[in-house]
């Protein structure tokens, strides 16, 4: 695994990939597959995948639109978040062509089944991903579904144990807007020995670059702000200049 990446993120509600603001309002962009081989051809170092109201409506995981994916051979690793209820939905979901899977509601309804997950497909399969915000000037755990904040020692009690490889801190009062993303979020997670992955009004490559410098931090993810520039990620990874990062692709580099 690279030690430093770029993830593009795509959020996908009703099929549809949107660009969200805050998790409150939506923008139609098309369909997921199109920003997904954008993506894969573009040289993001990951892509995630978010059905974020799979969990909510208790759909389970997209796994029409997994197949539709694992048959475009893509060439970017695949982590796939949304509707996973269960040790044997995470299974099937790597299964249909995911290589990792990012796990939220679980956290709050489940944590359990992290255990059962780890045997069966090993913790570095496993991303726990937790949207976070400050609320009266204190960092919480949000829970979108019923909108309300828990105390960082609720989640210490989840992922203190060691059950995931990563952990996607995600703003989610900030998603959605430009060169946003409080470090404050970053600053005040204990050390649980894994690597952090933060997301949410990631726009510009100076914060990029800040965030990527932090120790703890092994990526960062765009989403909403690689639509709207033509080969945006090719110009972010141009302006870091990283040998940790994976090769911008260009267009000349593509077969004809």
């Amino acid at each position: 695994m690279l030690k430093k990446r770029l993830i593009g993120v795509v959020t996908v509600k009703d099929g549809w990939a949107v660009q969200s603001f805050g998790y409150r309002r939506y923008l139609p962009l098309g369909k997921p597959q199109w920003i997904v081989e954008n993506l894969d051809r573009w040289g993001a170092d990951e892509i995630l995948v978010l059905c974020m109201d799979r969990s909510a409506r208790q759909a389970g995981p997209d796994f029409a639109l997994l197949e539709s994916l694992a048959s475009m051979g893509l060439g970017t690793p695949l982590i796939y978040g949304g509707g996973i209820a269960s040790a044997e939905d995470g299974v099937k979901v790597i299964q249909a062509g995911a290589d990792r899977i990012s796990i939220d509601a679980l956290l709050h309804d489940a944590p359990q089944v992290l255990i059962e997950l780890g045997y069966q497909l090993g913790v570095q399969a496993l991303i726990a991903a937790v949207p976070m915000r400050m609320h009266n000037q204190m960092p919480c755990w949000h829970d979108y579904r019923h909108r309300r904040d828990l105390p960082l020692a609720a989640l210490e009690k989840v992922l203190g144990r060691g059950l995931a490889s990563e952990l996607l801190v995600i703003d989610c009062e900030h998603e959605g807007r430009a060169a946003s993303f409080d470090t404050h979020l970053l600053d005040a997670l204990p050390d649980w020995n894994m690597p952090l992955l933060a997301f949410g009004g990631i726009s510009e490559a100076s914060q990029m670059e800040e965030l990527l410098a932090r120790p703890r931090v092994a990526a960062v993810g765009v989403g909403n702000f690689l639509s709207y520039r033509e080969l945006a990620i090719q110009q972010y990874k141009k302006v870091l200049a990283s040998p940790a990062l994976r090769p911008a692709l260009y267009a000349t580099d593509f077969p004809h």
